[in-house]
């Protein structure tokens, strides 16, 4: 079995070990030297992670003192090829295939390919659009550059990084300023020391990613996908969501051009691109480039489900199946599904102890997968002001785009109006109980809904003389039949449970309504849920159940119908 060598394996890269596999290679997984910085312990244990989810054997092998020791041992390996499965191996993994007399791209472009200030001068020495920008290593030289050119608002970017880490748009003069001040201090998303920054003019239009495999310098689209991102008070750039492009609207024909002028610009010959563009009232303009497959965690299958390829599996065919890529060329442009990526954007900094999207987001129609960071104990969790301080990541698809917008619409509203179902400190959760609260209006409502049906009364107390199925909330799986009316008066069993065990209850209990019958929350109980009545809410939003007016002689009752 021949083997093939993938530098710094992490996020979406995880996949090329299965696909190296299922083409009967046998993968080596070479890992870089990371800086010394606080963001490097970080890094690697999110990449430690991916890695123990690989269920193909592979060999894990590090990256050695000097460059020689390392080319050495990947020689020793006879390795067919060598490709960067992240961003962090690009440069390693082109010193190595260059030596090795391996496809891959040309030593000569390896700056343009990493550095952000280097890309920009290619696009301008082929006569294409670009960006106006300067590296510099002082506050006194960016404010020297601020004022000759005239500018306005500025990005600020580490020339080399990735995940938006350190990246920060500024407003004027001052922000720059202050920025700057602050972001020398910082490290790199790989815990180097940053001595040098790109100041860039700030182009405002709308963001896009293309992705691409090449072959011999032929280039092909393998998915499209618009972005939106959010400004922080501090100045970060934050991802909010990105969706697929599944037909080309006006002036994105001339994006994909773009794009593919842009890797000739830098000297794309083989493997995958991930480009950031923007459109604005001039047209495409590149943001920055990465040579390497699109990140953000994107499982096979998810790909699969929505273009009927993945892009690791592209990248292997624009190496090894020359024949393949071409008919995928040829075949043109094609997804089957609508996708979506809603990053969890965290507001403030919070310690929290539970998590109840994974029991919310199963219930949205286009939901595939959500990864949230785990919570075994009380976690930091601060403000979110790049990927790597993002809550965690819902992934999306369904055949009608539609729906997969009013899911990600929902979740938004959930970010910002119930935010505890995202990440939940319990602090905000009442902690007494009065058990008389409310008791003769839902004895009186009882006795009013006997006429709409057959009833369910999930309680903690058993209320005499009253004709309906009453059972405690621990029986509520023991109940499989569906309800015209379904009552739920809850408190002193549910203070003590974490938010996440609320919220799985409340959706079972709310699912045991059928088409058409009503379902009653009073006061008492909904504020004991996270976000009280708002979160509630939202729990039964998600369900499709209608909310209902409130009526006059029921002020406090949550009314919804199915």
């Amino acid at each position: 079995m021949r083997n093939i060598v993938f530098v710094e394996v992490k996020s979406t890269g995880v996949n090329f070990i299965q696909d190296a596999v299922y083409r009967n290679y046998y993968p080596i997984v070479l890992q870089t030297k990371l800086g010394d910085g606080e963001y490097a312990e970080e890094y690697r244990e999110e990449t430690d992670i991916s890695l123990k989810k690989v269920k193909e054997d592979f060999e894990l092998i590090f990256e050695k003192d000097s460059y020689e020791e390392t080319l050495e041992m990947v020689r020793e390996y006879d390795p067919v090829l060598v490709i960067p499965a992240n961003e962090r191996g690009v440069i390693l993994a082109t010193k190595l295939a260059n030596d090795l007399n391996l496809l891959c791209n040309p030593i000569e472009n390896l700056d343009a390919m990493t550095l952000k200030d280097k890309m920009q001068d290619k696009l301008a020495e082929n006569g294409l659009r670009h960006i106006r920008g300067k590296v510099v290593r002082s506050v006194d030289e960016a404010i020297e550059y601020y004022d000759n050119e005239s500018l306005n608002e500025v990005v600020i970017k580490p020339v080399y990084g990735a995940a938006s880490v350190g990246v920060r748009i500024c407003l004027n003069r001052k922000e720059m300023i202050d920025v700057l001040t602050e972001q020398f201090k910082g490290e790199n998303y790989y815990g180097d020391e940053i001595k040098k920054y790109l100041v860039q003019e700030r182009i405002d239009g709308e963001e896009y990613i293309v992705n691409t495999v090449s072959n011999n310098g032929v280039h092909r689209i393998t998915t499209i996908w618009k972005y939106k991102k959010q400004k922080t008070s501090e100045g970060g750039q934050i991802y909010d969501y990105a969706h697929t492009i599944n037909d080309l609207n006006i002036g994105e024909a001339s994006l994909v051009e773009y794009a593919y002028k842009v890797c000739d610009a830098i000297g794309i010959k083989y493997g995958a691109v991930h480009g950031e563009y923007m459109i604005d009232d001039k047209g495409p303009i590149l943001i920055e480039v990465n040579c390497r497959p699109m990140g953000a965690n994107l499982d096979a299958e998810f790909l699969d489900k929505i273009s009927g390829q993945h892009e690791t599996d592209s990248t292997l065919d624009s190496y090894l199946n020359p024949d393949k890529f071409e008919f995928e060329r040829l075949r043109g442009y094609k997804l089957y599904e609508h996708g979506a990526i809603k990053i969890l954007i965290i507001p403030r900094d919070i310690i929290a102890e539970s998590s109840s999207m994974n029991h919310v987001n199963i219930h949205l129609k286009s939901h595939f997968y959500t990864s949230i960071n785990p919570l075994d104990d009380p976690k930091l969790f601060v403000k979110t002001q790049d990927l790597r301080t993002a809550a965690g990541t819902i992934y999306l698809s369904h055949p009608d785009g539609y729906v997969l917008q009013k899911d990600i619409e929902f979740i938004r509203s959930i970010e910002k109006n119930a935010f505890h179902l995202v990440l939940s400190d319990e602090s905000s959760k009442k902690t007494t109980i009065d058990e008389n609260e409310t008791f003769d209006d839902i004895k009186s409502l009882l006795n009013k809904i006997l006429a709409y049906g057959v009833t369910l009364f999930v309680t903690d107390n058993v209320f005499e003389d009253i004709n309906v199925l009453q059972i405690s909330p621990d029986r509520i799986d023991d109940i499989s039949g569906e309800f015209n009316c379904v009552v739920v008066n809850l408190n002193k069993s549910i203070i003590n449970k974490k938010d996440d065990e609320i919220s799985l209850l409340l959706l079972k209990i709310i699912n045991k309504v059928k088409n058409g019958g009503l379902i009653f929350i009073p006061e008492s109980t909904y504020q004991y849920v996270p976000n009280r009545r708002i979160g509630v809410e939202a729990l039964i939003k998600v369900l499709d159940l209608e909310i209902l007016l409130p009526l006059h002689d029921m002020i406090g009752f949550i009314i919804a119908q199915k």
